[in-house]
C-alpha cells in the first residue's frame, strides 16, 4: 500500500487526516454545510480546530444539524441548556453569537438568493489557489478574508474576525492552502 502525501498539519490524529483527506479545501456550494463551517469556525476563536473537529458530531446534535432556520428560534432555555451541554463548547458568548449569526444567515440568503453566492462572490467564484510548498508559507489571513470579515460584522455576525473568515475559507475551498505535494491540492483547484 502506497502513503499518500498529504499536508503536515493533521500530524497523526486519524479524525484530523481524515477531515483533511475528505473534507479541507473541497469547494463547496451547499448552504447548510457552509453554515456548519461558519458555527464549528466561530466555536474555534481561541482554541484549537482539533478541540472542535472531536466535538463535531455532539455539536451537530446539540445544534439541529446545524440549521439555521432552528438555531434563529433559540430562545433562553436551549441556550441554558447547551450551556449546560458538556459535549460541546459551553461559551455563552459563542452560543448566543451562534443565534445571531444564524439571523444574519438567514437575511444572506433572503438578500443574496443563497449562502453560497454571498461567500464566493468574495472570491469571485472561483478558489484562490495559493501553490504552497511549505507549511509555514499557509497564512492566517488575506485581502479577501478582510472584506469577508469586515462585511459579516456589517450584516451582524460575531466571533468573524479575518483569522476566523480565513480559517472558513480554507476549509470551505475558496482558498486552496493545501500544499502542492499534497495529493488533495489537485483535487481542490
Amino acid at each position: 500500500m502506497t502513503q499518500k502525501t498529504r499536508c503536515l498539519w493533521p500530524g497523526t490524529d486519524e479524525l484530523m487526516i481524515e477531515y483533511h483527506d475528505e473534507e479541507w479545501g473541497k469547494p463547496c456550494r451547499d448552504d447548510q454545510k457552509l453554515f456548519e463551517f461558519i458555527v464549528l469556525d466561530t466555536f474555534q476563536a481561541g482554541l484549537s480546530w482539533r478541540i472542535v473537529l472531536h466535538k463535531r458530531e455532539n455539536f451537530r446534535r446539540a445544534l439541529d444539524n446545524f440549521q439555521a432556520r432552528r438555531i434563529a428560534r433559540y430562545d433562553e432555555r436551549k441556550i441554558k441548556s447547551l450551556l449546560g451541554d458538556a459535549g460541546i463548547i459551553r461559551n455563552q458568548a459563542k452560543i448566543r453569537g451562534l443565534i445571531k449569526n444564524a439571523h444574519a444567515t438567514l437575511n444572506i440568503q433572503r438578500e443574496f438568493g443563497s449562502l453560497a453566492a454571498y461567500l464566493w462572490s468574495f472570491v469571485k467564484g472561483r478558489t484562490i489557489d495559493h501553490h504552497l510548498k511549505q507549511q509555514s508559507k499557509i497564512g492566517t489571513r488575506s485581502r479577501e478574508s478582510d472584506a469577508l470579515s469586515q462585511d459579516l460584522k456589517k450584516r451582524g455576525f460575531t466571533f468573524c474576525g479575518s483569522t476566523v473568515c480565513y480559517a472558513f475559507m480554507q476549509g470551505a475551498g475558496l482558498i486552496n492552502d493545501h500544499l502542492v505535494s499534497c495529493f488533495r491540492h489537485r483535487e481542490c483547484k
